[in-house]
């Protein structure tokens, strides 16, 4: 039985039934052998097997390691990527994201194994720009530990990497206020007359829509037509655009829907697109809002004006916190109450941006009412008293002479 489980078995009818007849071989048949080499080859690998089960590895296991090509650590950041990218929305942090890894991981990491890296190789490329450029730091070691994680969830690390206890090893950073420049609401009206004077160009009426409308930059950059109503009193962004994704809208005072009917004039063919950028087709930069502001020498970046917004409605507008929250668009921090609330206060919300438009570009009629014509009355007041004639008074002399 040992040499006929080494021979080919045969099969059809006629060496069947020689089988059967006890004709084994049959006639004209001959068995094959198990070479020498085959035979050794067998041996060894079972007592490999062996070895590993009593040393309490599973065979199978190892198997899959030996199927298994464990990617660089550049190889697993670029196969991350491209998978993360899918969901993604904003374009400078789908690049960033990368370029960040090549500058600052690969020259230590890009050519090893994801499982050869451990935490001290990560701690050595965090600590060349802890202090130097700490947000940059924190957002490299962020990316490192998402690619170790990436590869870990695809079964080339046996364990999760060790982010968090990477930065005990790293000096305290110190803390810094990490809030966008804001230009104080007091000097918004004047900053909108000065940005109203310049010539008219996508980048000028984005900002003005933006400072009116409190929404981001690449909300008001990538506007469409398509999203605004009929009669310019509402804007709904759709949720793959909102950085919550969740669909938002804007309700426009009769100022931002002044600028919206403005920059018809802008318009290109074909283009959806409000605020169209130079290159026909395509929607304004992220550096193009920027750039107007930093030229007209404003110490506050484009995000601020959400600030500025803000502590508007926290001096000015006295409404509730939840309105103004809902006007920027901000996620409850409450999962609780966000699971029950089902209002976006849009009714109200609608005096509060017609409020904030009135106070950022006032009209004829509101500036014709400011207190100064109070003031004006007054002084009439005093100018009638002043040319009304005086009746003579009368001595007693005459009053004694009129009784007589």
């Amino acid at each position: 039985m040992a040499r006929g489980s080494c021979c080919k078995f045969p099969f059809g009818r006629k060496k069947l039934a020689h089988a059967r007849a006890g004709q084994w071989p049959p006639p004209g048949h001959r068995p094959g052998r198990a070479s020498a080499c085959e035979l050794s080859r067998c041996e060894t690998g079972s007592a490999a097997i062996k070895k590993l089960a009593k040393s309490g590895v599973d065979p199978l296991d190892e198997r899959r390691k030996v199927e298994i090509v464990i990617p660089t650590f550049e190889q697993a950041a670029k196969r991350a990527h491209a998978e993360m990218i899918k969901g993604w929305k904003n374009g400078k942090h789908t690049k960033q994201w990368i370029k960040t890894l090549e500058l600052y991981a690969y020259p230590k990491l890009g050519k090893l194994k994801v499982d050869q890296i451990e935490g001290p190789l990560i701690r050595d490329v965090l600590a060349e720009i802890w202090l130097d450029i700490p947000e940059t730091a924190r957002r490299v070691r962020q990316r490192i530990g998402t690619v170790l994680d990436w590869s870990y969830a695809n079964g080339f690390l046996t364990g999760e990497a060790p982010m968090r206890s990477i930065s005990k090893g790293l000096p305290r950073q110190s803390r810094t206020a990490g809030h966008f420049a804001a230009l104080p609401h007091a000097e918004v009206p004047a900053f909108m007359k000065r940005l109203h004077a310049r010539a008219i160009s996508s980048s000028r009426l984005a900002l003005e829509v933006l400072v009116l409308t409190a929404v981001r930059s690449g909300e008001i950059r990538g506007a469409k037509w398509s999203e605004l109503d009929d009669d310019l009193t509402l804007w709904t962004i759709p949720a793959e655009r909102m950085k919550a994704g969740v669909e938002h809208a804007v309700p426009l005072s009769s100022q931002a829907a002044d600028i919206f009917r403005r920059a018809r004039a802008l318009r290109i063919k074909g283009c959806d697109l409000i605020f169209p950028g130079a290159t026909s087709g395509s929607a304004l930069s992220d550096m193009a809002l920027l750039e107007l502001v930093r030229g007209m020498e404003l110490p506050a970046t484009v995000h601020g004006f959400r600030s500025s917004f803000r502590d508007w409605v926290a001096e000015e507008a006295n409404v509730p916190r939840e309105i103004a929250a809902a006007a920027l668009a901000h996620t409850l921090e409450n999962r609780d109450e966000a699971a029950y609330r089902r209002t976006d206060f849009l009714a109200k919300r609608r005096e509060l941006m017609k409020a904030w438009g009135d106070f950022c570009v006032p009209s004829a009629r509101s500036r014709s009412r400011r207190p100064v014509e109070r003031t004006n009355v007054g002084a009439d007041r005093a100018r009638d008293v002043a040319s009304t004639p005086r009746r003579p008074r009368r001595t007693a002399a005459r009053r004694t002479a009129q009784g007589s």
